[in-house]
């Protein structure tokens, strides 16, 4: 199997994790598909510095989270400019109406969040350490527990606030 194959493998293995950035970092279907698309082209192109010193999907995760933080900015400067007031739709997945009002909810809070506190939360998600987090952040694993605990917090207060209700 080539470099471009052996890529290709492990994104199809781990293309559920790059959606749940995209979706997390962006409200509409367009635009989670620019950053889904965003995310693999960085991961090509520093696919020749993955060393695997760690785990292909730690290292995806981090470039994924920095890919998507970048991007978000960009856009949300963009759409300063541009705006756009059309309401944000699902993504097409397998139609569950309970899950997908959840999710629904779940997504339109991680919204008001900023772009670190979405990268705790998708990490959180993951199921990583406090440990893991800090490193893939750059912080202290005391600094990580307690930002992850204070972005809970916050959203929960959103869904609370918003009256989402699960």
């Amino acid at each position: 199997m080539n470099r471009e194959q052996e890529f290709l493998a492990k994104i199809e293995q781990h293309k559920g994790v790059i959606y749940k950035v995209s979706r997390m970092y962006m409200d509409q279907p367009d635009d989670q598909e620019d950053l889904f698309q965003e995310i693999v082209l960085q991961l090509w192109k520093s696919y020749d510095n993955f060393r695997g010193d760690s785990q292909f999907s730690t290292w995806m995760y981090r470039v994924a989270i920095n890919t998507a933080m970048v991007f978000f900015k960009k856009e949300r400067s963009r759409k300063q400019h541009y705006s756009d007031n059309k309401e944000p739709e699902l993504a097409a997945e397998e139609y569950n109406p309970v899950k997908e009002s959840q999710l629904d909810y779940f997504y339109r809070a991680v919204q008001e969040l900023n772009a670190v506190e979405k990268a705790l939360i998708f990490f959180f998600l993951q199921g990583q350490s406090h440990k893991e987090i800090a490193a893939n952040l750059g912080l202290t694993e005391g600094n990580a527990r307690v930002k992850l605990n204070r972005t809970k917090e916050k959203l929960q207060q959103i869904i609370k606030d918003k009256g989402y209700e699960f």
